[in-house]
């Protein structure tokens, strides 16, 4: 069964956020796009090298009115640890919540129970809270920013162009398909 079309349920976690530990609740998605970017652990081979990708591209992320909250099941203490630590998690401006339980990882259905870690799901989510669009990777694929933002341009244009439909690699002031009969069969 698909997640598209669901809406976020009610969530607290901890998160570690511009050297402060916060909470974030399901409250904090109301009224802005929002992007969760699950991976399966702080400290280790591909994670960093997406939480760069993604903290190079936060600014254009809150340009278009996104937030970004990446997830692992590690612990607020451990994502301060590994800023601390890296220079180049250390840079990153956008929330990095803790699910030790696991809870928001199974709510999003990427939880691999018998590890306790999380698969590379992206989540994008919209003001009102409802999963619009979400991939999954399994741990050694990673992932694209800048796809990822075209992901919430394209869905952010749908959301407030219900008429008009974005084809593959459409960016933002590229055409755009209009659904009708006219169009079966000639594309």
């Amino acid at each position: 069964m698909s997640l598209v079309g669901k809406k976020v349920q009610e969530f607290k976690v901890q998160a570690y956020h511009e050297g402060q530990f916060k909470e974030i609740t399901n409250s904090c998605l109301e009224g802005h796009w929002t992007v969760f970017f699950f991976y399966p652990a702080d400290f280790t081979f591909v994670c960093p090298t997406e939480l760069s990708d993604l903290a190079d591209n936060y600014e254009a992320f809150k340009g278009i009115g996104c937030e970004v909250y990446s997830v692992s099941t590690d612990t607020h203490y451990v994502h301060k640890a590994w800023a601390d630590a890296s220079e180049t998690i250390g840079k990153i401006k956008f929330p990095m919540l803790a699910d030790p339980t696991g809870a928001l990882a199974r709510q999003f259905e990427v939880l691999i129970e018998e590890e306790g870690l999380a698969l590379r799901g992206t989540f994008i989510v919209n003001p009102e809270g409802i999963i619009k669009a979400y991939e999954v990777h399994d741990l050694g694929i990673g992932r694209d920013a800048d796809e990822l933002l075209r992901k919430v341009q394209a869905a952010q244009f749908v959301a407030a162009h219900g008429d008009q439909v974005c084809p593959a690699k459409w960016k933002p002031g590229s055409e755009t398909l209009s659904p009708s009969l006219d169009l079966v069969g000639k594309l």
